[in-house]
């Protein structure tokens, strides 16, 4: 966020109930889950604030791939997600105390073949456990095994950072 805006505080995380309905379709569900934590901080709201929230999921074959447990379901995504295409998508809020605005931005991934080895080592290295689809295009992963992408790259690390920018002028 400090390259769009250099005076940026962050707020204190706040506990805040990730589930969300079964029936809600998965590239909608990011932004769904940016709304629940925008709520969460509608009170802290000060004149001339602006909030950002956000959430981002990695989908395979209609399939949310969430944050791993551990690093043995760190390991199963990995062996999923390799050879393959899949999405991430990132939703996000801006609130003020007398307006809100959401909107998700959408990336496909191309993910080389990794070898089981080279997933282990990852996940032992980098404990990719805090990241939804069990990796961070911004590390090893990305730079060996990331063949493409279509779409924003800033997405895939969590925050469409044009995007942002747009509706933060607009806002």
């Amino acid at each position: 966020m400090r390259m769009l805006v250099p005076d940026v505080s962050v707020a204190a995380v706040k506990d805040v109930d990730e589930n969300y309905p079964a029936d809600i379709e998965a590239e909608r569900v990011p932004e769904w889950l940016s709304q629940v934590k925008a709520d969460a901080y509608r009170e802290d709201i000060k004149d001339g604030d602006v909030l950002l929230t956000a959430d981002t999921v990695v989908i395979l074959d209609g399939e949310i791939l969430g944050k791993p447990v551990d690093e043995s379901e760190a390991c199963c995504m990995l062996k999923r997600l390799q050879g393959r295409t899949h999405v991430v998508v990132t939703g996000v809020t801006l609130s003020a105390r007398d307006r809100r605005v959401s909107f998700s931005e959408r990336t496909e991934v191309n993910m080389a073949p990794i070898s089981d080895g080279e997933i282990e080592a990852y996940v032992s290295i980098y404990r990719p456990l805090d990241k939804a689809g069990a990796y961070g295009i911004q590390e090893w992963i990305g730079g060996m095994g990331i063949t493409g992408i279509e779409g924003c790259f800033y997405n895939v690390m969590g925050l469409p950072l044009h995007a942002v920018y747009e509706h933060l002028k607009e806002f």
